[in-house]
């Protein structure tokens, strides 16, 4: 089965998003995931929001390489989240034509945070964009039941998950979890792997979701049970940050070795 199968951001960070798409394109990447506004304090991102130099070149290599623009990061919605404050992170969406963006909830009051998460959805259907909920042990969306429970409650019918392979290994999220929820539903499945179990703090949750992931097949992640649990056309996104694999390969050659083993776990992978 031929998939869509995406560069993520942070699998070559903080690489200029122009060389990305160029890596992108020879490593055999569909697309790409560019990151316009910071996952935290101090993260090293491109300047779309600020250069509209930078912007049109993103958006002219990509349409001459054939790479897809496939989604944005991120918008976090915490306590004080207004639409009116990523406004410009919208019309940069739209410009680009990215089909997605990531969204983070971090706000402890899920109520609001659905009610936020509802006019997002409402400010990004003019431009034909889907705000994609990824659940993460460390925020107030912990897991694919209460990612679903926000789309579902939000009302929004442009509102999407994506599934992260390490959050749904290091969660209470159970393959029936993910079977639970809507295809229509999903954005993509960000695959990786990493070591068996779930570190005892939030710093080494974090840590390895930013800094020490693993290859498919490298570590103890069952994504066999998880591809099972998702429809079998699902876009894939690789988002296998590692930082021992930056300095050994860099970032370009850890974009391709990275590629080599998704495509092979992938075509061992039994047909849906």
């Amino acid at each position: 089965m031929t998939r869509q199968i995406f560069l993520s951001w942070l699998t070559t960070a903080p690489m200029p998003p122009c060389d990305m798409i160029a890596v992108a394109k020879e490593c055999g990447y569909t697309g790409v995931s560019l990151r316009a506004l910071p996952a935290a304090e101090g993260d090293n991102i491109p300047q779309l929001l600020q250069d509209q130099s930078l912007k049109q070149s993103v958006k002219h290599r990509a349409a001459a390489d054939g790479i897809i623009l496939a989604d944005m990061e991120i918008v976090r919605i915490n306590e004080g989240f207004t639409v009116r404050s990523v406004e410009p992170f919208l019309d940069l969406c739209a410009e680009l034509s990215v089909s997605a963006f990531l969204v983070a909830g971090d706000d402890p009051d899920l109520s609001r945070l659905t009610a936020s998460f509802n006019a997002l959805c409402e400010a990004s259907r003019p431009m034909g964009i889907c705000p994609a909920l990824e659940f993460m042990p460390w925020t107030s969306v912990k897991d694919a039941k209460t990612a679903l429970s926000v789309i579902e409650k939000s009302g929004a019918d442009n509102g999407k998950i994506i599934v992260d392979a390490l959050h749904v290994a290091r969660s209470s999220t159970t393959p029936a979890d993910l079977r639970a929820i809507p295809p229509e539903r999903l954005a993509c499945f960000q695959i990786c792997d990493a070591p068996a179990g779930i570190p005892p703090t939030q710093e080494e949750l974090i840590y390895t979701a930013r800094q020490g992931r693993l290859l498919p097949g490298q570590g103890g992640i069952d994504l066999h049970a998880i591809m099972e649990a998702l429809p079998p056309d699902i876009p894939i996104s690789v988002e296998i940050p590692n930082r021992e694999g930056h300095a050994v390969r860099g970032a370009a050659g850890w974009a391709k070795d990275a590629f080599s083993a998704t495509a092979s776990f992938l075509n061992k992978e039994p047909a849906g």
